[in-house]
C-alpha cells in the first residue's frame, strides 16, 4: 500500500473511505469536527447512539450519501485521551485499514488524532501500524495472490509545517514496517527455502539495496575461526552453514559508538539426537526468528541512517540427524576456547550463539544484544505475552525496557544469579550446555555468559513471542500482530533501541 501526505481537509479527499478517529468522552475536533458539520452530525448521531463510544477497539461504518466525495467513513474508537500513546495510534490504524480492506476499497484517506503525539510520532505511528495490520504471507500457494486492498493511503494534513513533519515520521514508519514484514516473510518460509544460504543472500540483497557491508562466511571461512560450538551443530546436515556479518557504518567505526546485534539462525530444528517429538517438531522452521529479527532490524537502522555503528551478525545453521551428527556427551571447543560438555543436541542454539558472541567481542561494542528462540522454560515462565530479558548492565537494561513500552513488544527483565552457574558445571568440560529442567531459560543465558566480553550484554529469549505453530497466538487481541504465522517481533524493538540510543 502506497502511503502519501497531502495538505487540505479530510472532507474534501476524494477517496472511496474516510478513516477517522474518535477519543472517548471527548468532543470531537479538528478535522474530524469539520467532516462531522459537513455530514450533517452523523458522526456526532453514530456517537449518541452508543453504536460508537469512542472505546478503544470499537469500530463503527457509516455512509454519507454524497455529502462529501467518500462513500464511506469507517469511525475507530482510540479510547481515553490521556492514555492515548503511539502504539494506540498503531493498533487503530491497523483497525481502520483492516475494515476498509474488509471493504473491498482501493483508496483510503485519514488524518491525525488530535492528540498531545508529536507530528511525525503519529504520523508513523499511524503508516506503521496500517502496513503491519494488512500484512499477509502467501507463500508457495499455486493460485494467483490477491491484490492487496486499500492501494493507497492518503495522509491529510491541515499546514505545510505539518506535511513535512508528517512525511519524515511516516518514513520512518514504512521503514519500521517493510522491515517486520521481512523479519515475518522470512520466518514464514518453509525450511527447504530459506536454508542458511538462503539468509545470506538476503543478507547480501539487503546490504546492495541499503547500502551495508555484507560478509557471508562459509565452512572453511568458519572452521578457520575456530568455531567448534557452531560446526559441532551443523555437522550433522547435509546443508552448509554460514557466519553472516552486516555492519552499518562501518567506515565510521573509530568515531561512534558500537553496538553488536546477535540472532540465532537454526533454520530447522529436529532436536538431534535429543530428537523432538512429531507434535513438537512442526514449527521448528521458526528457529530462525532471532536471525530474521536482526536482518529486517538491520535494513531498517540502514534506511534510517541510524548514527551509530551497528553490526548484525547471523549464524545460520540447520540442527539435523545423520551419522555425522553430534550426539550428547559430545564435548565441543568453542572459538574462545571454552569446552561444552553436549548434554542434549536439542540445546544447539546456545551453541551457534557462543561463537557468535565471541566474535562480536573483536568489535569492542559498547553493547551486545543477542536474541533467540532459545528456551520452552521461558515460554512456561511468560506465555505469549513478553519475552524474558537477562542483562549485565542497569542502563542497557532500562533501554530495552524503554523501547519494549514504546513499541509494544513487551519484555520482562529475569535473573542472572550465580547459582544458576552451578547447575551447568560439567565433569569432563569447563561447562555443560544444559543445566536440567528447572530454571531452563536463566540456565541457558547463565551458559551464554561465559562467551561474552563486553560492557554491556542483553539476551532477548524470544521463544513465545515468534509465532510458532501449536503456541499460543501472540497476535490474539492485536490487530497489527498475525494471529496466525510469524509476528515479527523483536525488529522494531531492536530499532528502536538503537534510535534512541545515547551516550
Amino acid at each position: 500500500m502506497d502511503i502519501t501526505v497531502s495538505e487540505g481537509r479530510l472532507r474534501d479527499a476524494s477517496v472511496e473511505v474516510l478513516v477517522v478517529f474518535v477519543f472517548e468522552n471527548e468532543p470531537l475536533q479538528g478535522m474530524v469536527r469539520e467532516l462531522d458539520d459537513a455530514l450533517g452530525g452523523a458522526i456526532q448521531d453514530v456517537i449518541a447512539t452508543g453504536d460508537m463510544t469512542g472505546k478503544a477497539e470499537q469500530v463503527a461504518v457509516l455512509y454519507p450519501r454524497g455529502a462529501v466525495p467518500a462513500k464511506r467513513v469507517v469511525m475507530v474508537g482510540l479510547g481515553e485521551k490521556g492514555k492515548f500513546t503511539a502504539d494506540r495510534a498503531r493498533r487503530a490504524a491497523a483497525q481502520g485499514l483492516r475494515k476498509a480492506r474488509e471493504l473491498k476499497v482501493k483508496t483510503a484517506a485519514t488524518a491525525l488524532p488530535d492528540s498531545t503525539l508529536p507530528v511525525p510520532e503519529a504520523a508513523g505511528a499511524l503508516a506503521e501500524g496500517a502496513l503491519l495490520g494488512l500484512y499477509s504471507y502467501h507463500g508457495q500457494k499455486s493460485k494467483e495472490p490477491y491484490v492487496p486492498l486499500p492501494e493507497s493511503l492518503s495522509l491529510v494534513a491541515a499546514s505545510e509545517e505539518d506535511v513535512a513533519a508528517a512525511e519524515g515520521g511516516v518514513r520512518t514508519g514504512i521503514a519500521l514496517a517493510e522491515a517486520t514484514c521481512l523479519t515475518r516473510d522470512l520466518v514464514n518460509l518453509p525450511p527447504n527455502v530459506c536454508t542458511p544460504a538462503y539468509l545470506g543472500e538476503v543478507a547480501k540483497k539487503i546490504g546492495e539495496e541499503i547500502g551495508l557491508k555484507v560478509e557471508v562466511l562459509e565452512r572453511r571461512q568458519i572452521e578457520a575461526l575456530n568455531m567448534g560450538a557452531l560446526l559441532g551443530v551443523a555437522q550433522g546436515s547435509e546443508t552448509p552453514p554460514r557466519f553472516i556479518i552486516l555492519e552499518h557504518n562501518a567506515l565510521r567505526a573509530d568515531d561512534l559508538p558500537t553496538i553488536v546485534l546477535v540472532g540465532k539462525g537454526i533454520t530447522f530444528d529436529t532436536g538431534g539426537y535429543s530428537i523432538k517429538s512429531a507434535e513438537n517438531m512442526v514449527g521448528m522452521k521458526s528457529d530462525m526468528a532471532g536471525a530474521a529479527a536482526v536482518l529486517g532490524a538491520m535494513s531498517a537502522i540502514g534506511k534510517l541512517d541510524v548514527p551509530l555503528h551497528v553490526v548484525g551478525l547471523v549464524p545460520a545453521v540447520e540442527n539435523m540427524i545423520s551419522g555425522r551428527a553430534y550426539r550428547p556427551q559430545d564435548v565441543l571447543t568453542a572459538s574462545n576456547g571454552v569446552t561444552i560438555e553436549v548434554i542434549s543436541t536439542d540445546a544447539e542454539g546456545r551453541l551457534i550463539l557462543a561463537d557468535a558472541l565471541v566474535f562480536a567481542s573483536r568489535y569492542k561494542p559498547a553493547a551486545v544484544v543477542d536474541i533467540a528462540t532459545l528456551t520452552g522454560a521461558c515460554v512456561v515462565a511468560l506465555g505469549s505475552v513478553a519475552a524474558g530479558l537477562f542483562c549485565t548492565d542497569d542502563q542497557l537494561r532500562d533501554r530495552v525496557l524503554a523501547a519494549a513500552e514504546y513499541t509494544g513488544e513487551r519484555v520482562w527483565p529475569l535473573p542472572l544469579f550465580p547459582e544458576y552457574d552451578k547447575l551447568i558445571e560439567s565433569q569432563t568440560a569447563d561447562i555443560k550446555n544444559s543445566g536440567g529442567r528447572y530454571g531452563g531459560a536463566a540456565t541457558a543465558a547463565a551458559f551464554l555468559r561465559h562467551f561474552v566480553d563486553c560492557p554491556a550484554w542483553a539476551h532477548l529469549d524470544i521463544a513465545g513471542m515468534a509465532g510458532i505453530d501449536g503456541m499460543p497466538a501472540a497476535g490474539d487481541d492485536n490487530p497489527y500482530i498475525p494471529t496466525k504465522g510469524a509476528t515479527g517481533y523483536g525488529t522494531r524493538l531492536l530499532v528502536d533501541l538503537l534510535r534512541r540510543w545515547e551516550g
